[in-house]
């Protein structure tokens, strides 16, 4: 009787060591299970040959393509020690056209093989050779010539099927070999277990789980396929979300302090000095996080909106009523700008009602304190002395406010600006510092698609702020082509020289900070990109400005490696407009508040996400003169780097944009690169396409756990789970 191996039996026992040891090493693959859910990237029909214009796109990658042999050239060459043989073999698709080659003694079986005529699966590295793409020395399995030849016996019982599987490979095993390794270890795809709560799957119409893995590894027509992917992204999408609903269950069985407003106290003093009304939006969204404060669980809340649309307003009321209520507030943010930013921002909003307990103070008035790691030793003595004697009732820090000699006297509620950049793994720590589970907003900068959301965010319940406060100002946005047309940059420089003579000031940004300590990363990443320059850095850019196009407009630096309290000197200085011209890195990019910039030049946009440019031309147009964003660029107008410009260029809404960023991403980057368990476990999964089904697997996974929380009655949801939830995985829900 053969073998059947055991699903999580390691691969060493099936396979041999050393094909167990390329799979485990290059593709992470331990276990049968590992490898059965290895699927696919894509379909070979057999009679069909791959689109060979693609592979422009597919520089130095590793690809598998299906092709004719159109000739076969053997050459001699003159060189080294008696010269030597090289074999030139032109494949075709029907339309174009893709050169291998081969030398020395490799020459020899390809020169046998590969006739014109016949077809064969090649692997390979794509590379460009004298502006023509080509393959060297690809590996090969050729293929009969027709679906019913048997010329290449082996390899057509290896793909007896029409449709061949072509599999995600690397340099050391092809992906017809990965083809035969499936091969051994699918006889164990009876013994897998079932996910998928049986009246689940029959109310969706999906197939069992054993069915699926066969139709996805060896499908006869791509109905099977279809039916595969349907069934198999269902697991991915509702083991997660059985994951994250569990957090949420367990989240909302924890006590927590209720924190009610007083009438007539501070939040009321606040509001009733407001200069504005505010917009719709942030009174519902106000509400909603009024109402969780009020409830004894800790409320878990994803505020996320639209740049500029007032978040940190919302979240400095949720503060206040807190602080109303005898608590404390903290606001995490995640660079010593951003935390100082806020610091002044919140001081300003509140006026005297900042200075409780100082002279001139407000009696409703409460201390607002800053804490950051490179404070002075006395500064950050009384810091943490107001924190623990709760003379603070607000505190907003960077991480130091994790560290653990910070004590609250009675934290309440804790506001985390710029959630991807701090892991759940540190709202927790912060989360520890109160008596009781503390109430939890997290705030983020740019919005992002309500699917994202409820993977990555899947614990939180979710707010948005969709509305721009009234007196913003539009912006327009255009791309400056610097290599095409020069004197476009020419003008841009004097726009921004016109502005600054209006009594306006002006942002230019760059990639890099040019101090040296940055050099040899960037050069050598520059290089690799076959690139023939570093991207542009702040220092050199500003000196060049400075004796150049803006001589005498008085022009400044910003960047992450400036001493702290030379930084905070700078964003004082550019607040107070005695700075015209700031050149910076992206340290500007969150938070900072300028009303009085109304330019922004940001130089090789090209560098840069979609997210994270509309984020940083969020910072003009604050007040109610118009901003102007100019996004310069040096690469070619058709390239996919201008795309992305001009799809910026082209609107001001963050959730299209941020939906264009994603589809332009990978799916791993989508999920950060902390949560490599989620990115791990969705192989099939495709966040913004799979919307449908993301949201449908969150509501059947809620109801699973309300009914079941410990998944008592459904053990093959339970082993599923635990994989997922495996030792480093676990990282992911515990850590972020």
């Amino acid at each position: 009787m053969e073998h059947v191996p055991a699903l999580d039996e390691d691969l060493k026992k099936t396979l041999g060591p050393a094909t167990a040891k390329v799979l485990a090493e290059h593709l992470g693959l331990h276990t049968a299970l590992d490898l059965l859910h290895h699927y696919p990237r894509r379909y070979a029909e057999r009679g069909e040959l791959t689109s060979l214009a693609d592979l422009a796109d597919q520089l130095d990658e590793h690809v598998t393509v299906v092709a004719q042999v159109a000739d076969a050239r053997l050459l001699t060459y003159q060189g080294g020690r008696g010269g030597g043989k090289r074999l030139e073999v032109t494949i075709t698709d029907g339309s174009g056209r893709l050169q291998l080659v081969f030398f020395g003694s490799g020459v020899h079986k390809p020169h046998k093989d590969l006739l014109p005529g016949s077809r064969a699966m090649f692997a390979g590295k794509v590379s460009r050779f004298n502006h023509k793409l080509q393959l060297a020395h690809p590996a090969y399995e050729p293929l009969g010539k027709d679906a019913d030849d048997t010329g290449g016996a082996d390899a057509a019982a290896a793909f007896a099927g029409r449709l061949i599987p072509i599999y995600p490979a690397c340099k050391q095993l092809e992906s017809w070999k990965i083809a035969k390794c499936v091969d051994a270890v699918l006889p164990g795809v009876r013994e897998a277990v079932d996910p998928l709560p049986a009246a689940l799957r029959e109310g969706r119409g999906l197939v069992p789980l054993t069915e699926a893995l066969l139709k996805v590894h060896r499908p006869t027509t791509k109905a099977d396929v279809e039916d595969a992917r349907q069934r198999l992204k269902w697991d991915e999408a509702f083991v997660l979300q059985v994951a994250l609903a569990r957090r949420r269950h367990a989240d909302s069985q924890l006590p927590a302090v209720p924190r009610r407003p007083r009438p007539g106290g501070l939040l009321d003093a606040f509001d009733a000095k407001l200069p504005f009304t505010l917009t719709e939006g942030q009174r519902t969204v106000s509400k909603e996080i009024f109402d969780d404060l009020a409830t004894d669980h800790p409320m878990h809340r994803l505020l996320q909106g639209e740049v500029g649309s007032g978040k940190t307003m919302v979240a400095l009321r949720a503060m206040l009523a807190v602080v109303d209520a005898g608590g404390q507030a903290a606001m995490l943010a995640p660079t010593e700008v951003l935390a100082q930013q806020h610091h002044r921002s919140i001081t300003e909003m509140m006026g005297e009602l900042a200075e409780g307990g100082l002279l001139g103070g407000s009696d409703q008035g409460t201390k607002v304190t800053l804490l950051t790691g490179s404070m002075g030793a006395p500064a950050r003595r009384r810091a943490l002395l107001d924190l623990v004697t709760g003379e603070a009732g607000i505190v907003i820090g960077t991480h130091a406010l994790i560290e653990d000699k910070v004590q609250f006297h009675d934290l309440g509620l804790v506001v985390v600006d710029e959630q991807h950049r701090f892991g759940v793994e540190q709202r927790d720590a912060l989360r520890s510092k109160g008596k009781q589970p503390p109430h939890l907003l997290v705030m983020t900068a740019t919005p992002i698609p309500r699917t994202v959301a409820m993977t990555v965010f899947g614990d939180l319940e979710t707010s948005v702020l969709d509305q721009l406060p009234a007196g913003r100002s539009p912006i327009a946005t255009h791309v400056v082509p610097a290599k095409d047309k020069p004197h476009f940059l020419a003008r841009a420089w004097e726009r921004v020289r016109e502005e600054v003579e209006n009594g306006h000031q002006a942002y230019v940004v760059c990639p890099r900070i040019g101090d040296g300590e940055d050099e040899p990363k960037k050069k050598k990443a520059a290089e690799e990109d076959g690139d023939k320059r570093p991207p542009l850095a702040v220092l050199e850019i500003a000196d060049q400005l400075a004796r150049g196009p803006l001589a005498g407009l008085g022009v400044e630096v910003l960047h992450g490696r400036m001493d702290p309290a030379d930084k905070d000197a700078v964003m004082r200085r550019f607040t107070a407009g005695e700075v015209k011209v700031l050149v910076a890195t992206t340290v500007i990019e969150v938070g900072v508040n300028v009303p009085n910039s109304t330019v922004m030049v940001i130089m090789d946009a090209d560098r840069f996400g979609v997210s994270q440019l509309h984020q940083l031309r969020g910072r003009v147009g604050r007040g109610s003169a118009p901003g102007l964003c100019l996004l310069v660029s040096e690469m070619h107008e058709a390239s996919p780097a201008r795309a992305r410009l001009a799809a910026v260029a082209a609107t001001l809404d963050g959730f299209e944009l941020s939906r264009i960023d994603l589809e332009q991403r990978r799916e791993g980057d989508v999920l950060g690169q902390a949560q490599s368990g989620v990115r791990s476990s969705l192989r099939m999964l495709a966040v913004i396409e799979d919307e449908e089904v993301i949201a449908q697997a969150r509501e059947e996974a809620t109801r699973v756990v309300a009914e079941d929380p410990e998944l008592a009655h459904l053990p093959g949801l339970r082993t599923a789970l635990d994989t997922l939830l495996d030792t480093e995985r676990e990282e992911y829900l515990e850590k972020g």
